[in-house]
Parts: structure tokens; sequence; C-alpha cells
């Protein structure tokens, strides 16, 4: 495929993936991150790393970021904002909140350049089949000048202009934070109450009750499965971003407050486990009370 230059700001748990389908694509794609080594770990899929930003952005026709947070992608936007060309489109792909996605909308405004806000929902393995949903925010001309790269990874949908791309996100995550603390709930009270807890989970997945975060997180909570996927510190920094978006809206949302509190809760001990992790959450809540008896798989410490 024919495509622009593209510089790529973050090979993490996400960017990694979502790197290596642009460049296996066939996309002239330059690699960069805070630690070289794992931009470096992308040249076998077709990437060129960059050592240092200037380098990375330097004459790129797009540049994609998949950063931490709003505060980390405002401190590498400017840095690298003295070495991008006139017209550059950057694409934030990261979870931010949308003053932060405005800011950066403005700040490469003010110097001639073009700015998309496009969050992702679908985890790792969908960073890795190239399955993605993409919520874009944007003018029309800049969504369309970005969506043949991010058909590469995903399906985009433009939500609005710039900054709405990251109050979809939030509608998703928000969704995704709720729904992982009920499945849990269901799970655990089908085997406290005596129901095989695998069956009830097989029974209810073709009616009203199924979702997709039934079938995978479901399976992954049946199997203590919590090497991530989304993470525990990342789902609590999304929450907090939904209760200041509402805040601001002069919105109260009672459950997204009490689900905040529950990945409150297992921060400080699982900060990098799996989201799914709001069942161990819960089963702290329940003394005596646990889903199974596999042990717990967690990302090392």
């Amino acid at each position: 495929m024919t495509t622009p230059t593209v510089a790529f700001l973050g090979i993490g748990l996400m960017g990694k993936p979502m790197a290596a389908r642009l460049a296996q694509a066939g996309v002239a794609l330059r690699a960069w991150n805070r630690s070289p080594a794992k931009a470096e770990a992308l040249r076998a899929a077709g990437a060129v790393p960059q050592a240092h930003l200037a380098d990375a952005v330097a004459g790129a026709d797009i540049v994609i970021s998949m950063l931490e947070a709003g505060p980390v992608v405002a401190a590498v936007l400017e840095a690298a904002l003295p070495h991008l060309a006139p017209g550059t489109l950057w694409i934030d792909m990261s979870s931010t909140r949308q003053d932060e996605a405005l800011a950066c909308a403005a700040r490469l405004a003010a110097h001639g350049c073009r700015f998309v806000d496009a969050p992702v929902s679908g985890g790792v393995v969908g960073a890795e089949q190239g399955t993605l949903a993409i919520m874009a925010g944007g003018s029309v001309e800049d969504v369309a000048r970005a969506e043949p790269v991010l058909r590469v990874l995903g399906t985009p949908t433009r939500v609005g202009e710039a900054g709405s791309g990251q109050v979809a996100k939030l509608c998703n995550q928000l969704i995704v934070g709720a729904t992982l603390n009920v499945v849990a709930e269901a799970l655990l009270l089908a085997q406290a109450a005596g129901a095989d807890p695998a069956a009830v989970r097989e029974a209810i997945r073709g009616g009203f009750a199924g979702s997709r975060i039934l079938d995978l997180h479901g399976q992954r909570m049946l199997d203590r499965n919590f090497i991530p996927g989304g993470q525990v510190k990342t789902q609590l920094k999304d929450q907090g971003n939904i209760l200041a978006a509402a805040q601001a809206a002069g919105l109260t949302l009672p459950v997204t407050a009490l689900v905040t509190r529950q990945y409150e809760s297992i921060v400080d001990a699982l900060p990098a486990a799996d989201h799914a992790a709001a069942l161990i959450a819960l089963e702290r809540m329940n003394p005596g009370k646990r889903l199974g008896t596999k042990p717990d798989a967690l990302p090392p410490t």
C-alpha cells in the first residue's frame, strides 16, 4: 500500500503491536520510544528505529502518539513541535482527557499543523489482529487524511470535532469498567450460591446479558488469568478522566464512582494486572469467597 511517512511515538503494551502492524503493512514507519531498546525491537518488523525524537518526527507526514497519559502526550508534543513541518498531521491514539486533546489541537494549530484524537478499544489482541475500534475526533478533512493509516489498525469512526474521540473513549471505558465489575459479581455469586460458574457463563452468553466482556474477560476470571490486556492502573486513570468529564458536564455518575473505588482498592498491589482483576477487588470485599481453585496468573512485579 502507498502511505505517507509515519512517525510512531510510544512502543509500549499497545504501541508495539500497533506499530508492528503498520510496518508489516508497508507503511514507511519510524519508531521512537523514550527507552530506545523498545523501538529497536521493531526493526525486524520493517520499522526504522530512531533514538532521538527530533529525528523521528522531522519530515514525517503523519505523527502517531500512543503514550501513557495526557501530560506525557503534551510533553512529547512540546519537544517535537520545533521539528514538525507545517501541515504535519498528529494523530494521538492515547487515552487522555478532552481538555488535554483540545490543548494539543490548539498548540499544533498555532504551528500550522493538524490534529486528530483517535483513542482505541480492543486491547492488545485487537492491536495484534488489526481489529481495534478507533474513535476519531477532528475535521472531516483531517480524519479522511488519517483514515488509510488507521484502517491498518482497525475500524475508524469519526465521532465529531477534535476532542470528541476522547469523549467516545471515556464512554467506552465507562461501560467496560462497569461491565467487568458486574461480570465478576455474577460469577462469584454463581459459585457462592452453589451453581457452576462456568456453566452459568455459558448459559447466559446467548441472552441479553451476553457481551464481549462476558465472553473474553469472564473466561479470564474463570481461568484467573490476569496477565494484561488492559491494566488496572490504566483503567483507574480512565475512571478518573470519566469522573472529571462528568463534573465538567454537570453530571453525577454514581455507578462509575463505585467502579472507581473498586479499582482504587487494588491499584497499589496490582497496578499492572489485567483490569479483569476487578474480580480480586470483589473477593477482598468478601473474605473466604474465591472464584475457582486455580492460582492467579499475574504479571511480574
